[in-house]
């Protein structure tokens, strides 16, 4: 018995195959996945609870030194995403450990970078000849370009998360890093200069406010949480949000961050928010509180110093137990000089 004959191509696929070998496609066959009705998110709904990834994060001190690691950091990569380093899309985290008299030592990338303290607090990172002491809370930025590096001059560890737009920089080509000769930079400005140029609603006469990053690299938590405490007093609070402060770049109002959106929230005991959705993925990190998130059909518990995400137009609300503040970033500062920002917020039931 003779092999089968294989099946004759029909026109069409005849055609897609001519196509393909000029690589070239037909579009009405992937437009739907091109071009979609709406947002289709990669990122799963995921949380990373303190208490379940402390010790790991303690134990990578034994694994490895600072300096040979050069930053000693445990990647929160989305499970949707696993082997891209990602937490979304567009954006990368990780928890990163320092050890009592341990230097992350000097370099500067390309990459815009942020740090949220979780534990800790007398540890430093010093940005282009400044340093700031960081606390629990404390949001510090890096902004692109910048030398920077971190030391620990206390007697315990400290943690932070970071946060950076890597994926966002790798996806346009751009991604450049430098290291420093030395593992410290020289200081050049005294501790607080930058909180006392550029924090207190006055700028230095003469200042041409040309970048699009804050020249204020750390907004401390203090001042932040008096400030949300006042507003919750004098407000009144929004049905999706609680009381929410966008932290900014004083020159110009914009974000503090030019890709990356950062916000700090207080939701009171007992309160639940409206639902909500929006087309950036966000990144959400606990410093008080204890509460839970629904998001479509899951349900992700929450507490002190616990990092999770919420997909891109993804429905979510909050119902907190005890009076929580949340720290949150997100890609919303490209999306909206891009025109492509959308929210949608829903009906509050109770």
């Amino acid at each position: 018995m003779s092999p089968a004959e294989p099946a004759p191509l029909t026109d069409r696929e005849g055609y897609y195959r001519r196509l393909g070998q000029k690589n070239m496609a037909p579009l009405w066959e992937v437009m739907k996945g091109l071009v979609p009705n709406e947002p289709v998110p990669s990122p799963a709904p995921a949380i990373w609870r303190w208490n379940d990834v402390q010790d790991l994060v303690m134990e990578a001190g034994d694994i490895i030194t600072a300096k040979e690691a050069e930053r000693r950091v445990l990647v929160l990569e989305n499970p949707a995403l696993a082997g891209t380093s990602c937490i979304t899309q567009s954006l990368y985290a990780g928890l990163q450990i320092i050890l009592p008299g341990e230097v992350a030592a000097s370099h500067r990338h390309s990459q815009s970078a942020l740090r949220f303290v979780l534990s800790g607090d007398g540890a430093y990172t010093a940005v282009d000849g400044e340093r700031t002491t960081m606390s629990p809370g404390d949001f510090v930025i890096t902004p692109p370009w910048t030398w920077h590096d971190h030391g620990n001059e206390s007697d315990h560890p400290m943690v932070w998360l970071d946060g950076l737009d890597v994926p966002l920089v790798g996806f346009l080509d751009a991604g450049f890093k430098e290291d420093y000769p030395d593992d410290k930079q020289p200081i050049t400005r005294p501790e607080g200069d930058s909180l006392a140029r550029f924090g207190e609603g006055l700028l230095p006469a003469g200042h041409d406010g040309s970048s699009n990053c804050s020249p204020v690299f750390n907004y401390p938590y203090e001042r932040s949480r008096e400030a949300l405490a006042t507003l919750d007093r004098d407000q009144e609070r929004d049905p999706c949000f609680g009381v929410r402060l966008k932290y900014v770049n004083p020159v110009n109002g914009d974000y503090a961050m030019p890709t990356i959106g950062t916000f700090l929230q207080l939701l009171p005991q007992g309160f639940t928010t409206a639902p909500y959705r929006a087309t950036d993925a966000t990144v959400f990190s606990l410093i008080e509180g204890r509460g839970r998130t629904v998001i479509g059909d899951e349900l992700l518990e929450w507490g002190a110093r616990d990092v999770f995400v919420v997909p891109a137009w993804s429905w979510y609300r909050h119902e907190v137990e005890e009076e929580s503040v949340l720290f949150s970033f997100s890609n919303r500062p490209v999306q909206e000089k891009l025109g492509l920002f959308r929210e949608e917020r829903g009906e509050k039931t109770s």
